[in-house]
C-alpha cells in the first residue's frame, strides 16, 4: 500500500506510508513468521476474522524488499513495480522537495497500486489525490 496520510503538524501537512502486507489463514500463520524473520523486519498481527498479517513499513525497508522481490511477484507484478519506482522516487527526494511533477508521478503510482488492490470501497479518486496534494486550482 502506498498512502498518503494527513498531518496535523508539519510544514505540509501530509506525509506519506509505505507498507507490504502478507495475509494468512491464522491456522496457517508459520511461514508469516518465517518471512518476518528472514527479512528481520515487520509485526505479526491476529486479527478478529481468522486471518493473520505481517506488515512492513519504512521507506527504506520497503525499496529493498521491492528490489529483491519483484522479479519473482507473479500476481500483483505491476503493483509491485508502481510501488518500487514510488519507494524509489521518495527514497531519492525530501517530501518537502517534491516537485509538482513528482507529486504527479505519485499520484499516478497510487492508483496503479489501487487498481490491483482487493478493497472495493475508500479508493481515491485521482481527483481526490490531486486535492490532498493541493494539485488543483
Amino acid at each position: 500500500m502506498l498512502q498518503i496520510k494527513k498531518r496535523k503538524d508539519g510544514k505540509l501537512k501530509r506525509r506519506f506510508m509505505f507498507t507490504i502486507c502478507f495475509y494468512q489463514d491464522s491456522r496457517h500463520e508459520k511461514p508469516l513468521y518465517w518471512i518476518k524473520n528472514i527479512l528481520g523486519i515487520g509485526y505479526v498481527s491476529k486479527r478478529n476474522d481468522g486471518i493473520t498479517e505481517l506488515r512492513i513499513n519504512g521507506f527504506k525497508q520497503i525499496r529493498d524488499i521491492l528490489k529483491n522481490l519483484v522479479p519473482f511477484v507473479k500476481f500483483k507484478r505491476d503493483q509491485a513495480k508502481a510501488m518500487y519506482k514510488a519507494v524509489n522516487l521518495l527514497c531519492r527526494v525530501k517530501n518537502s522537495d517534491l516537485s509538482k511533477k513528482d507529486l504527479h508521478e505519485l499520484v499516478n503510482y497510487i492508483l496503479i497500486i489501487q487498481k490491483n488492490n482487493y478493497v472495493t470501497k475508500k479508493k481515491k479518486t485521482k481527483k481526490d489525490l490531486l486535492k490532498i496534494l493541493g494539485l488543483t486550482p
